[in-house]
């Protein structure tokens, strides 16, 4: 299944050489905070589009929530004069009219609100009829369907200048990320709709600047368009989001370190050796596949003896030897833990269905 969405290709609304860079403050805080941030960006010649937050919707009342409307100007007028976009998240009606009349060039729809179809659509009905580019960050849990159904929405309303920022999910356990990456869920939107532009945002993934640049690079090397970071002056006194803020001089110098590749090669040597490469994988899944099937015969006739013999489907012992024995075969073998463990786990999910099945056979 293919997502269809009417896009205006990247490169005709933001041109520039790849990857396009996003970068700027996590909030507006002062006027000259937002011009010298800009100026020091701007002159690098490296970052098409300034952002800045206006409006933080923070989790707890009585944080830092933003300058409000004011700002906007602070952001359009340092972006005009360092010949970048201007960009800055909404979240609701009133946010969309503020920004188009100060003439803010991007909008973007955060994790916060991207999670909630209701606001999602009020910001569409709010942007039709307009010619205006807008980026959709993935909600807060992973959740694609909610993240196709925000991009919907809002090309729907007649934007095709649209595009998605992956910010990584949240997680509840211990993780050297402030949000999980999850890259395969928008490796999946990418395939589900390959003329969507992808931008990652290092910045809340990572939730610390040590960690930007191992994030950036991944990002690129799963060919995503571009990159958002946010850069402050003195992130260290930032007023929200102060750990994973970097200053102007190391954003520049963070984008100067990324390498981006080549989506294939011309040579002639690489494309047959790579068919090569190819062919024999295929062969393997083919081997994979026929193997899975007789081991699911195999899991049928033990759900017909568990069956007979009125014995329950799930045996914890079981499941508990396998994970054991087949953890430690992967780890001889070379093969992570983490990719052992998801394979089981899909694997005893459809055993457990298929004796399910057995079990609610009627009997002739």
């Amino acid at each position: 299944m293919e997502l269809n969405l009417n896009i205006t290709p990247l490169e005709q609304w933001l041109p520039g050489e790849k990857p396009l860079v996003i970068s700027g403050p996590c909030s507006a805080e002062t006027e000259a905070q937002v011009m010298q941030t800009a100026n020091e960006l701007g002159a690098s010649g490296l970052v098409s589009v300034l952002r800045a937050g206006i409006w933080k919707p923070r989790t707890r009342p009585n944080s830092f929530e933003g300058v409000g409307i004011e700002a906007l100007n602070w952001l359009v007028n340092a972006a005009k004069t360092n010949n970048m976009k201007s960009a800055t998240e909404v979240a609701n009606v009133q946010h969309v009219e503020a920004c188009l009349k100060a003439g803010v060039d991007i909008l973007w729809i955060g994790a916060r609100t991207s999670v909630n179809p209701f606001s999602v659509q009020e910001i569409a009905d709010a942007l039709k009829g307009v010619d205006i580019p807008v980026l959709v960050k993935n909600p807060i849990n992973p959740d694609l369907q909610l993240w196709i159904g925000a991009l919907e929405r809002i090309n729907s309303a007649g934007i095709t200048k649209i595009g998605a920022i992956h910010r990584g999910f949240s997680n509840s356990g211990k993780s050297i990320y402030r949000n999980q990456p999850m890259w395969d869920l928008a490796i999946e939107l990418k395939a589900l709709c390959p003329a969507l532009p992808m931008i990652c945002d290092p910045s809340h993934i990572a939730g610390n600047r040590e960690l930007l640049q191992v994030v950036a690079q991944r990002s690129l090397d799963l060919d995503m368009d571009g990159v958002m970071i946010e850069a402050h002056p003195t992130p260290d006194e930032a007023w929200s989001d102060a750990k994973q803020q970097i200053t102007p001089a190391r954003l520049i110098e963070l984008v100067g370190e990324l390498q981006v590749r080549q989506v294939t090669s011309e040579s002639k040597e690489f494309i047959t050796q790579l068919e090569k490469l190819r062919a024999s994988i295929d062969k393997v899944d083919h081997n994979i596949f026929s193997w899975l099937t007789e081991r699911m015969e195999l899991v049928e006739q033990i759900g017909d003896y568990k069956r007979a013999n009125e014995v329950t489907i799930l045996q914890v012992e079981r499941w508990n030897e396998i994970k054991k024995t087949r953890k430690e075969l992967g780890r001889q073998l070379g093969l992570s833990e983490e990719f052992i463990m998801d394979l089981l786990r899909i694997i005893h999910k459809e055993s457990i269905r298929k004796q399910t099945a057995v079990m609610n056979k009627i009997s002739e």
